[in-house]
This record gives C-alpha cells, sequence and structure tokens, in this order.
C-alpha cells in the first residue's frame, strides 16, 4: 500500500494514541448527540497526561468561538505567555462515529460504493457533513481544555480505498501538525473508493495505520465498558480479561486471569460486545496493532482507570490489582518495567 509521507519526518517518537470510541463520547440511542459530561472528561484526562506542569495550573481555553446566545467571543487571551507548556506533540487522537454518520451512510449505501447514483452522492456529502461536525465540536472540547488540537479529515487529506481495503494515506499533514506542536484529531470518514466509487473508512483502520507508521509507545481504546470479558459484560459471571497475548500468527491466549493449562482462547461475539459499536472488530485491529510491538489498553472512558493509562502509569511495571481495563501485547514481546 502506498504511504505518501511517512514518519520520516517525525524527529522524536509519539508516546500514544488514542481512538475515542463513537459509543463512549456519544449518545448511541440519540441521533447526533454528544455526550457532554464524558467528552469534558475525556479532553481533561488527555490535557493532564500532556501537562508538564501542577494539576492545579489554570487552563486557558483556545476555542475562541461565538456560544449560543451570546453576542460576543469567547476569547482570553489574557496568561498565555506564562501558561506552562502542553507536551501535545506526544499525542494523536482517532475517534469513531457514534450517532453521528452511520444514519446518512447506512440510508443510502455510502459504504457499498456506486458514486454514478444520485442517492449515493447525496449520502456522501450528508455523511461527511455529520462526522465532520463531530469532529468539530471534539476539537473543539479538546481545545477549551487548553490542548492544540487540530481536525484532520481523512478525505480532505488524500486517504484512498479500493474495495474497501485502504489503498493510499498521506500521511505529511500529519506529521507536520505534530511536528508543529498540534495534536491531530482524525476521524472515520467517507472516501473515495478506487473501485466501488466510494466508502466508508473505519477509525479502527485509521488508527491501526498510523500505529505502522508513527510507532507510538502504546495505543489506548475509549471505550463504553471497562475492557474485554469472557461473555456479554451484562450477564452476572462475566470475566473482565486483563491480559491478552497475540502470537505472530495473530491467535489470542488470555494471560490473566490465569486460567492454568487450558490456555483459554478469547471468544468475541458481535452480541456480546454491541453497545461498543463493534468490539469485535476492535479487538481484531487491536491484536494487528499488538503483533507490531506496541502494547493496547482498552478502558473505560472518563473513568480513573482511563487517567492512569493515558498518562502511561499501568505500562511502568505489572498490571495494578485495581486498574480495571485490557491490555493487548504482543507474545513475543519482554515485559516493560
Amino acid at each position: 500500500m502506498e504511504n505518501s509521507g511517512a514518519c520520516q519526518g517525525l524527529t522524536r517518537p509519539i508516546r500514544c494514541i488514542v481512538k475515542l470510541g463513537g459509543a463512549a463520547i456519544t449518545c448511541k440511542n440519540e441521533l447526533e448527540k454528544i455526550n457532554e459530561e464524558n467528552l469534558g472528561t475525556v479532553s481533561s484526562q488527555l490535557r493532564q497526561a500532556m501537562s508538564s506542569g501542577p494539576d492545579s495550573q489554570k487552563i486557558l481555553g483556545m476555542d475562541w468561538s461565538k456560544r449560543p446566545g451570546e453576542s460576543e467571543l469567547c476569547c482570553d487571551v489574557g496568561g498565555f505567555d506564562d501558561q506552562i507548556s502542553c507536551d501535545s506533540s506526544n499525542f494523536v487522537v482517532v475517534h469513531g462515529a457514534g450517532s453521528f454518520g452511520h444514519f446518512q451512510a447506512s440510508k443510502s449505501g455510502v459504504h457499498k460504493g456506486g458514486l454514478d447514483k444520485s442517492l449515493v452522492k447525496a449520502g456522501f456529502v450528508a455523511t461527511r457533513i455529520s462526522v465532520t461536525n463531530l469532529n468539530l465540536e471534539i476539537v473543539r472540547a479538546l481545545a477549551a481544555a487548553g490542548i492544540p488540537s487540530v481536525g484532520m479529515s481523512p478525505f480532505s487529506c488524500g486517504w484512498l480505498t479500493s474495495e474497501r481495503n485502504l489503498e493510499s494515506a498521506d500521511l505529511s499533514m500529519v506529521v507536520k501538525a505534530i511536528e508543529s506542536g498540534f495534536v491531530p484529531v482524525l476521524h472515520g470518514d467517507a472516501v473515495l473508493d478506487s473501485q466501488l466509487g466510494c466508502t466508508i473508512l473505519s477509525g479502527d483502520v485509521i488508527i491501526k495505520h498510523l500505529a505502522a507508521y508513527l510507532k507510538p509507545e502504546y495505543v489506548i481504546f475509549l471505550t463504553d465498558v471497562f475492557g474485554v470479558y469472557d461473555r456479554p459484560p451484562s450477564e452476572p459471571e462475566a470475566v473482565l480479561l486483563r491480559e491478552i497475548a497475540v502470537t505472530e500468527e495473530g491467535s489470542w491466549s488470555v494471560v490473566k486471569p490465569n486460567y492454568g493449562s487450558t490456555n483459554k482462547p478469547v471468544e468475541i461475539t458481535v452480541a456480546a460486545h454491541d453497545t461498543t459499536g463493534g468490539m469485535v472488530t476492535k479487538i481484531a485491529e487491536a491484536a494487528m496493532i499488538a503483533k507490531l510491538g506496541i502494547d493496547v489498553y482498552i478502558v473505560k472512558a472518563a473513568t480513573s482507570h482511563s487517567q492512569r493509562a493515558l498518562s502511561g502509569e499501568i505500562r511502568r511495571g505489572s498490571i495494578p490489582d485495581d486498574w480495571l481495563g485490557t491490555v493487548i501485547k504482543f507474545a513475543g514481546k519482554p515485559a516493560q518495567h
């Protein structure tokens, strides 16, 4: 696959790629409704993870937009010269669509292609309006928390597919944004397809590709459940799988909790995790990232557990007993200490 402008431009590796799950930042059952509380908490946690200063420092917002019902722009320019640095170049953010874009895409069949049909072309436009609106709101929330974030749409950046498989991805602007001290915020998008005309490029595919070229220290999936379970998490006997090992061949086995000599395989059904917007896909993509030697953490968004993962605390040794989440590692990679 062609990659224009890979990570050769990076002067130092990034620390983390964060995937904001659509189910965690939007209200899945309410069309185009953002979970404001979760998004606000996630933004604050990201700012804290990037900050080199004390938690008590004043956060100066970067969203100088006019608010609904107000006649003036919200702009507080005082104090930026004294602002403690935010090591934003350590992070890249990718988010899912949640309750944005899916309705428009499914009604028009954009994922199937066929731009010669007027309905598909209209659906392509409508889908992009919806997902870019969500991207703007996420960028605004991050900016309000003091994070210098910039929205970057795969369609506009030149990401292309062929029969729904990623064909080319221009990473040059992503690299330039990181080098300039910004946090790129990418998202699942409607894109052009050389065979089908158009399709949907998911955030999970985007994050896998970014991980392969940017080589972050670790990747975090923020979801609406605590991690991967051995059965539907709604069942009373469901067990949180704390550590999963991935082999070179792609098979998975549970390391923690210890199932003894059975080496119990991970069996996941769509029904078991349908509230996350497709946990099966996320696990498959996470496994491919782990095979690159990059640890993946799946953890519930807007919790103390997500804060500890974002800060890098969980990487400093064995998984703490009081931390809830799932770590997916390459079986051939030595433990981090």
